[in-house]
C-alpha cells in the first residue's frame, strides 16, 4: 500500500470537514427558509434566500473548519456543539463576502451571481419600477444582516458553558472589529493616493490575518477550554499564514481564473485595489507603465487586452516573484512557530495545521 503524503492526508481531512459543514448548513438553511416563510411572509423568504444562497455556495470552509481543528486539538470532544460554531463562522463569512461584493461592485460570486445583482434581476422580472441597483444592494445588504444576527444566535445558544460561550462570543467580535478597520483601510488605499507596503501589511493583517486564520482557531480553541498560554502560542502560526494567504489570494485574484476564485480576475484592478502586488509593480517599472497602471486601477470599462497588459507590467516589474518570494516566506515562519509550539496540542491538529502549510506553498506556485 502506497505511504499516505501530508498533503493527502490534509486534503482528506479538510474534505471531511467540508462535507459535514456543508450538510448542517443545508439542514440549517432549510430552517431558516421555512420559519421565515411563516413568521414573516413572501418577501422577507426572498431577502432570505439570497443570502442562504451565498451561504450554501460553498468555498473550501477554511474558517469553520479551523474552528473545529482549534477545538479538537485543545481536547474538545462535543463533536455537534462545534459543528454549530463552525456554521456560526461561516455564516459570518457569507455575511461579508454579501458585503464585499457590494463594495468592490462584484458581478459573481462562487459561479453564480453575486447577492446584489441576483436581487437587482429578481427587481427587474418583477417590474417594480427603474431603479434595480439601489434595490438589489438594499436587499442584499440587509439579507447579510439576518446571517449575521442569526451566527450570533447560534453562539449565544451553544450547548457549552456559560463562561466559555461568553469568551468565544467576545473574541469573535473583537476579530470582526479588526477586521472592520482593515476594510475601510483597504477602501481608503483605493482613493488616497501614494500606499505604501506598510499600509498594505497593516490591512493583510487586519483584514485577512486575523479573520480566517486568528479568529476561527481562538474560537475554537477558548470552546475546548484552552488556556491563555495554548491561544497567544498559536498567534504566530496564524498572522504568518493569513500574510501568505492574502498574498496568494491577490496573486491567484489576478492571475487565475474566476472558476477558481470565485470572481471575475479582472476585480481587484477593476476596483483599484492597492495590493502588494500593485504597490511593487508601480515602484519597480517604468514611468510609462507605471502611469498606465494608475490609470486602469479603478477602470470600470478595462477591456481584457488592458487587463493583460497589467498582468505583463505586474510580471515584468519582479512583483510576482516578490509577492510568491514573500508567501514562502511566511509560510516558513508558520511552520517554524507550529513546531516550537507543537507539544501544546494533539498530533491530529499539528499533522493538520502542517498540511495547510504545504497546502498554502502550493498555492503560491
Amino acid at each position: 500500500m502506497p505511504k499516505v503524503s501530508k498533503q493527502d492526508k490534509f486534503t482528506k481531512k479538510l474534505t471531511q470537514y467540508k462535507r459535514e459543514i456543508n450538510v448542517d448548513i443545508k439542514t440549517y438553511s432549510k430552517y431558516v427558509q421555512q420559519t421565515t416563510l411563516q413568521n414573516y411572509g413572501k418577501h422577507s423568504r426572498v431577502g432570505a434566500d439570497a443570502y442562504i444562497d451565498i451561504l450554501n455556495r460553498g468555498g473550501k470552509r477554511i474558517r469553520g473548519s479551523l474552528v473545529m481543528v482549534g477545538y479538537e486539538m485543545s481536547g474538545g470532544t462535543n463533536h455537534d456543539m462545534i459543528l454549530q460554531a463552525a456554521r456560526a463562522v461561516e455564516m459570518i463569512h457569507a455575511y461579508v463576502l454579501i458585503l464585499d461584493d457590494i463594495m468592490d461592485r462584484s458581478q459573481t460570486r462562487r459561479g453564480g451571481e453575486a447577492a446584489q445583482v441576483a436581487m437587482a434581476n429578481y427587481y427587474t422580472k418583477h417590474v417594480f419600477g427603474d431603479d434595480k441597483q439601489h434595490f438589489g444592494e438594499s436587499i442584499a445588504a440587509t439579507s447579510a444582516l439576518l446571517g449575521n444576527h442569526g451566527a450570533q444566535m447560534i453562539m449565544a445558544n451553544l450547548d457549552a458553558p456559560a463562561q466559555l460561550k461568553l469568551n468565544a462570543i467576545s473574541i469573535l467580535n473583537r476579530g470582526m472589529n479588526i477586521t472592520v478597520h482593515g476594510q475601510l483601510n483597504d477602501v481608503f488605499n483605493q482613493v488616497v493616493g501614494e500606499v505604501d507596503e506598510r499600509a498594505v501589511n497593516n490591512v493583510t493583517e487586519w483584514k485577512t490575518a486575523h479573520y480566517t486564520f486568528l479568529n476561527p482557531l481562538h474560537i475554537g480553541m477558548i470552546l475546548a477550554g484552552a488556556d491563555c498560554h495554548s491561544t497567544d502560542a498559536i498567534t504566530d502560526y496564524a498572522m504568518n499564514m493569513g500574510r501568505a494567504f492574502q498574498l496568494t489570494d491577490d496573486i491567484l485574484g489576478t492571475f487565475g481564473n474566476e472558476f477558481d476564485v470565485g470572481k471575475s480576475p479582472l476585480d481587484d484592478i477593476r476596483e483599484g485595489k492597492r495590493t502588494l502586488l500593485i504597490i511593487h509593480a508601480l515602484k519597480h517599472t517604468s514611468e510609462a507603465n507605471n502611469n498606465f497602471l494608475i490609470q486602469m486601477l479603478g477602470n470600470q470599462k478595462i477591456t481584457l487586452s488592458q487587463f493583460d497588459r497589467c498582468k505583463d507590467i505586474i510580471i515584468e516589474s519582479g512583483a510576482l516573484e516578490y509577492c510568491q518570494n514573500k508567501a514562502k516566506h511566511y509560510i516558513n515562519l508558520a511552520q517554524k512557530s507550529l513546531n516550537k509550539e507543537s507539544k501544546l496540542w494533539s498530533q491530529d491538529g499539528i499533522r493538520f495545521l502542517s498540511g495547510m502549510t504545504d497546502y498554502l506553498l502550493q498555492r503560491t506556485t
